[in-house]
Parts: structure tokens; C-alpha cells; sequence
């Protein structure tokens, strides 16, 4: 079966790597190849740029996803070619694929069609191994807790209360919930554990927050790993594994630069899921393409209520950041199921059921306004789709004076995205942005779960059960009540049952369980059903991904 997005990937002439650094003046010494056509800039020259002025700051997003595609990384990919093309030094800052979605739901997240960053197949595998390192950093962690209370005990852990998960970047139901050191004296004392997918692991958070090597160890020891039998907290510097992961990860914590099939910078590094944890690229990768481009296009994950909301209200709060503009991506078929068309009956013309699918369109244009960003719609254009449709989404928007812009670089590259290059720019020439989180610190943890359940998914209110209020409660008298929250929850919907779509209003969001990430600087709100480990589908991506003869890879797309 033929893969239209493998073919042209394959078929690519990919440019040297130092060819590609020179587009944003970075010099020979400071890339570091991985090879031919991917590179880790150093940290000697990031740390030169401090004093230089950043560019502007594009964050796209999307509408809620659905199974028929939204194109949120390939829009990014093509609005950053388009930049480039109509004069603009634009650099692109994506999150790194990781390895369970691409063997489980997805097959490969690069982009897709003309709108790709390659080379496809390294990005979505190992790559640079930077989720390696995450995860052997985080495993260590995990094994020098169990040996400290295996040799004497000298913190004093409450072997009930380790709160510290042991990870794997793979979907594993299996591992969700385990007891290890069965096997006798010699393998410790047994007890409950799990795992959660890397991409969910604090480590995973922290290296994508912090701004420098310095920064990275302190956020590392101040993690919070167990308590004692008094209730007191234990961190990774107190089991003194701080400084061994911080080695772990002191090459990867390096930003990756890559490129688009038209040789556009691409900065690849980190990747939380925006449904689990904060879903943003690192902010050393962001900072440094702000720090050497006119423009930097970033994207947050899933939708624009879980992976935009968390880029507003944490990255950009810890980071400092003042985005300039949001994009949100949609397409005229995810419309069309918002609509309550099913799946198999999207091809036909149904300009009805686009304009009720609009309501779910129309819901994240208005929650990204609250954080003071104007906002361009991007419909992501598929064969398929109807003059008539797509009036209606440009009517639906230019009701709320909004754009809304058909694209067409799945097919064409940065052409098909030019007008949607060239309509960003006037949001940012035209200084429209004036940032604001959604929430102060100062707000009680409850509140501000509270404010997004409201202001964002427009629930009526959050249940919080008392065991939970408890945990809160003990978060804020350690200390921890001024941080942000991030909320893990379905990605489907603004509820908690990802099989209602469109833009429901009135329903309340339950709070299952808190976790305090005290080096990431959040606290983890998990909301409903949703899982720290994912599963694999009933067809795993992974049955149809093979090795052929030649040594091509197919099937990771």
C-alpha cells in the first residue's frame, strides 16, 4: 500500500546540517552532528545569545482532535516554510515524537505530505536519544530509592509513601500498577509500584522547563520522591541522585536542530503529552529560535484547551515568554464529526453539520482570547472538502472578527500556506498581543482547577473528593499552594468523556487524583478516566510497521 507521505519524504533532498545552521547564523562550532542531517547546538553558544532580543512567538494549536485529523504539526511545518518564503528568518520549535503513539494510535508524528521535518524516520525513532536519557534518569531515580531503603534506610522512607513511578517510552497497560522485589531478602522489600509513559515523567517536565544546566539539577533535586513516616517530604537531592541524573542528561538537554523538506530550521526537543502533562517543546529550544529568528512557530499539543492553555499558563508564565499570536488548526472533516457526523459518512458535502461542528471551533478562538493573543483559524484543506463548507467556517469566524484561511501546504508546501503567513504578520506588525495567564498564583490550587474547568471547558463546576482537598490542602501548607496547575484529561472533548464532542456547557469535571511536581513547578491535576500509561490500540500502528529488504523502513507514518 502506498504512503504518499513516506514517498515524498524518501524522495527529499535533504541539505547538510551546517547548511541548515547557517540560515540562523549559527556558527560551525557550535553544531555538534548526529550524523548528516541532524544536529545538537551547543550549550557555550546558547548561553552567549542572553543579552540578544527575541522575535516573535507563534503558538499554534488546534480544536479538539478527532480520528479524522486536524494536521496541527503540519500546519505548523507550513506556516513556518510560508514565513521563510515571503522573507521572513522563521524558525520552528516542535516536541519530539515519542515511541508509544507511534507504534500504538499514530504511526509517526513529523507532519505530513510537503509540510514535513526529516529526516522522518530518525526523528520518530531514537533520534538524538534524548528520551533514552529521560528515561534512564528517571530509573535511576527510581533504583537508588529501593537501595537506599535496602541498605539501612538512613532517610527514613516510608516505603508506603513513594510516590516516585518508574517509566518506559512505550504504551504498556501491563505496567501500570506492579509489586516489585518479589523473589526474597536479596531483591528488597516488596511493594506496590507502576509505571508511567516517559513523556509523563517529571524528568521528561523538568527538562522541558528548565533554561539551563544549573537550572536543570536544582529542578532535579527538588523533586519530590517520598515522604517519611512524619509526613515530611524526600527529594531526589536528599537520595543524592540529582547529580548522576543531571549527567544522564546533560547532552540531551541540548536543543536538536533539524529541517523541513524546503530546508527550514526545525529546533526538535522534548515532548510531554499536552493530555498528561504540559505538552511544549523545551524552553531552551524555544529561547534559543526566538534568540536567532525573526519569527518562531511553536505548537502545543492535542487541543487548544489541555496543550494551549498549559503553553499560556506555565511555559510562558516559567519561562517569560510574550507570544505574539495563536493559530488554531482545524479541518472542514473533524468539523463535520464535531457536527455529529460519524466517520465513515465525512466525505459527502454536509454544510450543516460543519456549522454546528463550528461551536467547538469557535470555543478555543474564545478561551486563547482570555489570554489577551489575537487569533488566525487555519483550515487544514483536504480533496475533499466543499467551497460551501469551508464559507461556512470563514462565516462562522468572521462573525467573532476572526480570519479563518484554507491552507493547502499538505499539497503544496509553504505556498499553500503563504495567506496564513501573511495574515500572522499583520497580528504581529500590527502589535495586537497583550499576554495574560488565565489565573494568578496567589489563588488557592482548588481555584484555579476551578477557573480552567470554567473559563475553558465551560464546566458548571469541579468535584473534588475529600482525600483529594486533603492533598491540596498539604501542598499548600509545605509551601507549594503558588505554583500552577496542569491538568491531565481526555484530549477529545472539553468534558471528561472523550465521546462528547462539540462544545457541551454545564458539566462538571472530576478530580481523581493530585501529584505535586515540585521540580517541574506544577501540580498535576488528573480529571476523569484518563491514564499516565497509555495502552496499545486492539491493531497496534506497530503490526503493520516492517523492515524491508533493501533496509527502508514502512509503515511509521
Amino acid at each position: 500500500m502506498s504512503n504518499p507521505d513516506l514517498e515524498i519524504a524518501r524522495a527529499a533532498k535533504l541539505r547538510p546540517i551546517g547548511e541548515i545552521a547557517a540560515k540562523l547564523n549559527i556558527p560551525d562550532d557550535a553544531v555538534e552532528p548526529y550524523g548528516r542531517h541532524k544536529a545538537k547546538i551547543g550549550l557555550d553558544f546558547i548561553s552567549s545569545l542572553k543579552d540578544r532580543k527575541d522575535g516573535a512567538l507563534v503558538l499554534v494549536t488546534g480544536i479538539n482532535p478527532t480520528p479524522a485529523g486536524e494536521g496541527k504539526t503540519t500546519t505548523t511545518v507550513g506556516l513556518g516554510d510560508a514565513l521563510n518564503r515571503i522573507g521572513k528568518r522563521a524558525a520552528i520549535c516542535l516536541r519530539e515524537p515519542s515511541l508509544g503513539p507511534s507504534f500504538g494510535m499514530k504511526g509517526g508524528a513529523a507532519g505530513g505530505g510537503y509540510a514535513q521535518v526529516v529526516p522522518m524516520d530518525q526523528i520518530n525513532l531514537h533520534f538524538t536519544g534524548d528520551f533514552h536519557a529521560i528515561t534512564s534518569a528517571n530509573n535511576l531515580l527510581a533504583a537508588m530509592i529501593d537501595n537506599s531503603i535496602y541498605w539501612g534506610n538512613p532517610l527514613g522512607i516510608d516505603a508506603r509513601r513513594i510516590s516516585w513511578r518508574r517509566c518506559l517510552d512505550m504504551n504498556d497497560r501491563a505496567l501500570r500498577s506492579i509489586v516489585g522485589s518479589l523473589g526474597g531478602v536479596a531483591n528488597g522489600f516488596p511493594r506496590e509500584d507502576g509505571f508511567d509513559i516517559t513523556v509523563a515523567s517529571e524528568v521528561m517536565a523538568v527538562f522541558c522547563l528548565a533554561s539551563d544546566l544549573a537550572d536543570l539539577q536544582g529542578r532535579l533535586g527538588r523533586m519530590i520522591v517520598a515522604q517519611k513516616r512524619d509526613g515530611t517530604n524526600v527529594t531526589a537531592a536528599d537520595v543524592k541522585a540529582d547529580g548522576a541524573m543531571s549527567v544522564l542528561l546533560k547532552d540531551a538537554v541540548a536543543p536538536n536542530l533539524v529541517q523541513t523538506l524546503e530546508g527550514s530550521p526545525a529546533l526538535v526537543h522534548g515532548g510531554p503529552f499536552a493530555n498528561i502533562a504540559h505538552g511544549c517543546n523545551s524552553v531552551m529550544a524555544t529561547r534559543l529560535g526566538l534568540k536567532l529568528a525573526d519569527v518562531v512557530v511553536t505548537e502545543a499539543g492535542f487541543g487548544a484547551d489541555l496543550g494551549g492553555e498549559k503553553f499560556l499558563d506555565i511555559k510562558c508564565r516559567a519561562a517569560g515568554l510574550q507570544p505574539s499570536c495563536a493559530v488554531v488548526v482545524a479541518t472542514v472533516r473533524a468539523l463535520k464529526m464535531h457536527g455529529g457526523i460519524a466517520r465513515n459518512a465525512l466525505g459527502p458535502e454536509n454544510v450543516e453539520a460543519v456549522q454546528r461542528g463550528t461551536a467547538n471551533l469557535a470555543r478555543h478562538v474564545e478561551n486563547l482570547r482570555k489570554f489577551g493573543l489575537p487569533v488566525v483559524v487555519a483550515v487544514n484543506h483536504f480533496t475533499s472538502d466543499t467551497a460551501a463548507e469551508f464559507e461556512a467556517i470563514r462565516a462562522a469566524m468572521a462573525a467573532m472578527g476572526v480570519e479563518a484561511i484554507s491552507c493547502t501546504h499538505w499539497a503544496h508546501g509553504g505556498a499553500g500556506a503563504e495567506a496564513l503567513a501573511h495574515a500572522v504578520m499583520k497580528r504581529i506588525d500590527a502589535g495586537e498581543a497583550a499576554y495574560k495567564p488565565l489565573y494568578p498564583l496567589e489563588m488557592k490550587l482548588a481555584d484555579k482547577i476551578r477557573t480552567i474547568a470554567r473559563e475553558i471547558y465551560r464546566a458548571s463546576d469541579i468535584s473534588v473528593p475529600d482525600a483529594v482537598a486533603r492533598r491540596l490542602q498539604a501542598f499548600e501548607d509545605a509551601g507549594f499552594g503558588n505554583v500552577p496547575v496542569c491538568i491531565a484529561k481526555t484530549q477529545y472533548s472539553f468534558t471528561s468523556d472523550a465521546t462528547v464532542m462539540g462544545a457541551p456547557t454545564g458539566h462538571t469535571i472530576p478530580v481523581r487524583e493530585v501529584r505535586l511536581s515540585a521540580g517541574a513547578g506544577f501540580v498535576v491535576a488528573i480529571c476523569g478516566d484518563i491514564m499516565t500509561m497509555p495502552g496499545l490500540p486492539r491493531v497496534p500502528a506497530a503490526e503493520t510497521i516492517l523492515l524491508r529488504e533493501d533496509g527502508e523502513i514502512e509503515g511509521l507514518f
